[in-house]
């Protein structure tokens, strides 16, 4: 069912830095209607990516910085409502780009994903089934796949790259230690997501307790933080170990880089991959056999920070600036049926 307008979360403003909810509005349009051969989509659950930091400012690749009274930019879950392209059918579910709004009239080259429901819950599709379960696929399956007994470590793992890195790696035959932030996620990683062990990077022993639970040292490090973490393991990893550079969420406030010395690395004659996910959207339909095989069989854990409405999204969103997050952010604004 169609609402009688279209509510949208916009940009007030661009702000230095951190960003604030004060930098969102809430704005009302009229319900779009969609042209020759586009699709008129409802969305259901909004994704909340940290990359959208930087599409705002128009850092990241194929998005424009945005003005004051765009929409913010995002993908979601959404079904069609009404078709103007034989390709589609009204009831469809689909992943999308349409930006933080309730409707959308767009192209189908904005359609990134059809869904098939067998496969996993809809939600998913924007996380263990999407973008973040792509991510953690190329990392274990083409940069950096773990030999038995490897010693495989990820930063931010109780996110949701992290969380299905490490599950994954653990499928392969390593030995996985997560390094999250706070007791109440480490719990998580290793209760639920069935890491061997995870670190406290917020307790003043972290380091010391990585190099006991690394014990044999670090053959892979899935980097998703930069800074400091990446700089204090270096010593800890093996020869002709590999790190996978695929996130550094310090970046996305600042247009400057805050560099990382890499003396270290050269010693270990470590071999640094950066990760762009875009890379491996052909593998997308091997990798959703695997994991939609794995939720099956009960072998991946997927787990979500939600919130509900429209209106949470700024404030659900700076969780995620934050680090506050645990799994998959996103915002349900929608039935799904």
């Amino acid at each position: 069912m169609l609402p009688n307008v279209n509510q949208r979360i916009v940009l007030k403003r661009q702000s230095d830095g951190m960003p604030s909810v004060d930098d969102f509005g809430l704005a009302e349009a009229p319900v779009p209607t969609p042209g020759d051969g586009e699709i008129l989509v409802r969305a259901v659950h909004l994704s909340l990516d940290p990359y959208i930091r930087k599409a705002i400012r128009g850092d990241h690749p194929g998005h424009r910085k945005l003005d004051p009274g765009d929409v913010i930019y995002g993908r979601s879950v959404c079904r069609v409502v009404q078709s103007r392209n034989a390709s589609f059918k009204v009831g469809d579910a689909l992943v999308a780009e349409t930006g933080w709004q309730l409707v959308a009239a767009i192209p189908t080259s904005k359609v990134v994903q059809r869904i098939d429901q067998s496969q996993g819950p809809l939600s998913a599709f924007v996380g263990a089934l999407g973008m973040p379960g792509l991510t953690a696929w190329g990392s274990v399956a083409h940069l950096a796949p773990p030999r038995l007994g490897d010693t495989f470590v990820v930063s931010a793992a109780a996110g949701p790259v992290g969380g299905i890195v490490g599950q994954l790696a653990r499928r392969a035959g390593a030995r996985v230690v997560g390094i999250a932030g706070g007791a109440e996620k480490c719990r998580i990683v290793t209760s639920e997501y069935g890491f061997d062990a995870c670190i406290d990077y917020k307790t003043d022993t972290w380091v010391d307790d990585l190099t006991a639970a690394c014990s044999r040292g670090i053959d892979i490090y899935h980097d998703n933080v930069g800074g400091p973490i990446l700089t204090k393991l270096a010593r800890l990893l093996n020869l002709y170990a590999t790190v996978v550079l695929c996130g550094r969420p310090g970046d996305y406030h600042s247009a400057t880089f805050d560099g990382v010395a890499l003396g270290p690395f050269i010693g270990k004659r470590a071999r640094m991959k950066g990760l762009v996910v875009y890379d491996y959207e052909p593998d997308m339909p091997r990798y959703m056999t695997v994991a939609s095989d794995m939720i099956r069989a009960g072998q991946l854990r997927i787990r979500e920070d939600r919130a509900d409405g429209l209106a949470a999204t700024p404030a659900h969103f700076m969780k995620v600036m934050r680090g506050e997050n645990v799994g998959k952010a996103l915002v349900t604004v929608g039935p799904e049926r």
